[in-house]
């Protein structure tokens, strides 16, 4: 496993994510259970963050979460990945889409990034 400090950078925690996002914390917790935001526990105190990476500045005029991340999380995550080795996939760099998966979801690259996903189940 390699750092995901190092490859993540910055994390937020649920009621800063709430915060940027403008939503109640208890529905920060609902964009983890319903795996559009995927994270995990951190530092001494072991708390539940979220790369800040998967928030946009704008989807649909606000802050919003990557609208592509759930499916590539799910596809994931049926190939048996669990959340830190999701987390691991989706921020190293990869040879196929030339940039971290995370990279070529914010630009765009759905199709791309789930065919390369797909080839690991």
């Amino acid at each position: 496993m390699t750092d995901l400090d190092a490859l993540v950078g910055e994390w937020l925690n649920l009621p800063d994510l709430s915060e940027i996002l403008g939503i109640e914390v208890g529905k920060a917790r609902g964009l983890v259970r319903d795996r559009h935001v995927v994270g995990i526990k951190r530092g001494e105190r072991t708390i539940f963050e979220v790369p800040a990476k998967f928030v946009l500045p704008e989807v649909d005029g606000r802050p919003g979460v990557i609208p592509t991340l759930r499916g590539t999380v799910i596809v994931l995550a049926d190939a048996g990945f669990t959340d830190e080795e999701i987390l691991e996939w989706l921020f190293t760099p990869n040879d196929e889409l030339g940039e971290p998966p995370v990279d070529a979801l914010i630009s765009g690259k759905r199709a791309a990034v789930r065919r390369v996903a797909q080839t690991l189940l």
